[in-house]
């Protein structure tokens, strides 16, 4: 028995289309899941499930904007008739708008922490409610290195991050009655849609390079393995954990 095995599976991955999303989702179909890609950006997730089909993987597409919360129990819930049923959730989609705190304005506090962790907590709730009636189900949260540390002009996000890593631990004491395990992927520095700013600046990589012991910065890939264990029976006795996938950075003191 193959305890990484997810033939059978359904997988949704909220923020898939691209960056951490989309390799987490790619290392989920490369063990036999079938793959659900949400997005706000229907045509990005409809075009890299499409890329996921043609590697021999089982994929689709559908629109998804987790601030929407009021569509979140409608649209899992379709998909939950649909295949008739949900083991997997991984709740990747995330924003972020680097500022001061002193210019933090309400409409981008919003943004953020009903991206970040509102969208997140609905989404779980929605998928826990089809997986309790087979009795066992693998939800994902995706943390952040500022789930345990702050950045400067980064206060809402480390706030929602850190919330994100506390959802994460009660959501797995409520929900193990039910054979639902809740746990939490903490990335450290790779290149996406988010960043891609500071990775254009030199200087910024070079000192990135610096923090981290293994020397450079994470390739999207290396996340896969994180997620198809915390999706797979290997990590059934595992619940309310982050794994923080960072090349050594929260374990140095530089």
């Amino acid at each position: 028995m193959d305890i990484f095995d997810l033939t059978g599976r359904v997988a949704l991955v909220t923020g898939g289309g691209t960056g951490i999303g989309l390799a987490m989702a790619r290392g989920l179909a490369s063990q036999g899941a079938h793959v659900i890609l949400a997005s706000r950006r229907e045509a990005v997730v409809r075009a890299a499930a499409e890329d996921i089909q043609r590697s021999g993987g089982k994929a689709e597409g559908l629109a998804l904007d987790v601030t929407e919360t009021g569509r979140i129990h409608e649209i899992i819930g379709r998909i939950g008739q649909r295949h008739g049923r949900l083991d997997i959730l991984i709740n990747n989609a995330g924003t972020n708008r680097r500022m001061p705190c002193l210019e933090m304005d309400p409409a981008s506090w919003d943004l953020i922490v009903n991206t970040n962790l509102k969208g997140p907590f609905f989404c779980a709730q929605a998928a826990a409610q089809i997986m309790q009636e087979r009795g066992y189900g693998k939800i994902i949260n995706v943390a952040s290195l500022q789930s345990e540390m702050a950045a400067r002009n980064g206060v809402v996000y480390a706030a929602s991050k850190g919330g994100i890593r506390q959802m994460t631990k009660g959501l797995a004491v409520e929900l193990a009655q039910y054979g639902i395990r809740v746990n939490a992927i903490g990335p450290g520095t790779f290149p996406t849609d988010l960043n891609r700013g500071l990775f254009e600046d030199a200087e910024w990589v070079r000192q990135q390079h610096l923090k981290i012991p293994l020397g450079r910065v994470g390739k999207l890939e290396e996340l896969a393995g994180a997620a198809i264990y915390l999706a797979s029976s290997a990590s059934d006795y595992m619940t309310g954990q982050i794994l923080y996938i960072d090349g050594g950075y929260l374990s140095a003191l530089f």
